[in-house]
């Protein structure tokens, strides 16, 4: 499966807001979830830091938002949402939009990079581990 990583654009917003219920599906094992609030995705096409990369081959397959916050402790990229649909799991796109996103990160100069996980998202942690992150807090 050939794909392509790119940075997301306004037409892409169906098919991101489609993974992103997708994804939300295989977290809490049910068809009952909520998709995005409407404009929510607006703050990615202004051009301004924040991004949504994409991965397509012949249609968007997966995405990543990347959030920029700028805090007086430190700046830092909220890396959210990443959506790889079911057919194109365990090729390895997640760890390429991670690294993609990590280079767009570091070209801006931000140091930190934080993600959110569902305790129950197994497999979301066994992949952030191996890429070499650790967990920095333990909500419940």
């Amino acid at each position: 499966m050939g794909y392509r990583i790119r940075i997301a654009i306004p037409q892409d917003e169906q098919r991101i807001r489609e993974l992103f219920k997708e994804m939300l599906q295989t977290i809490y094992h049910t068809e009952d979830v909520k998709g995005y609030e409407s404009g929510y995705l607006n703050r990615y096409w202004t051009n301004g830091e924040e991004r949504i990369l994409v991965a397509e081959d012949e249609s968007v397959v997966a995405f990543l938002s990347i959030e920029v916050h700028h805090e007086p402790e430190a700046d830092y990229a909220y890396l959210d949402d990443l959506s790889v649909t079911e057919r194109y799991r365990n090729i390895g796109i997640g760890s390429a939009l991670i690294h993609e996103a990590e280079a767009y990160v570091q070209e801006i100069g931000i140091q930190h990079i934080l993600f959110h996980v569902e305790k129950s998202n197994t497999e979301a942690f066994r992949l952030y581990e191996r890429l070499g992150y650790k967990i920095f807090r333990d909500d419940d």
